[in-house]
């Protein structure tokens, strides 16, 4: 019987469905992480951004928000017609 040699970065197995991306952080987004890891009590980067990526995709998808973006956006578009562009 052969043994079979596995070639490196290659896969072998192709039902591996996982995807992976690098994020790259500035200070004040270092500082806000850190600061919603101690909310959330995690201490794993990539655990609290895959949660927090969770709650702001139920967040957005809810229909009492969905309701309030687009109320915000039509007053954006309203005032942009009306010639209020600064609106502080």
């Amino acid at each position: 019987m052969e043994k079979m040699i596995k070639k490196p970065f290659v896969r072998y197995n192709e039902e591996k469905t996982n995807d992976a991306f690098t994020v790259r952080l500035n200070k004040e987004e270092r500082i806000l992480l850190n600061d919603c890891k101690i909310i959330l009590e995690q201490k794993k980067d990539s655990t609290a951004l895959k949660q927090l990526a969770w709650f702001g995709a139920k967040t957005l998808q809810d229909d009492k928000m969905k309701y309030i973006i687009q109320e915000l956006f039509k007053n954006k578009r309203k005032n942009t017609r009306l010639g209020i562009i600064d609106f502080s």
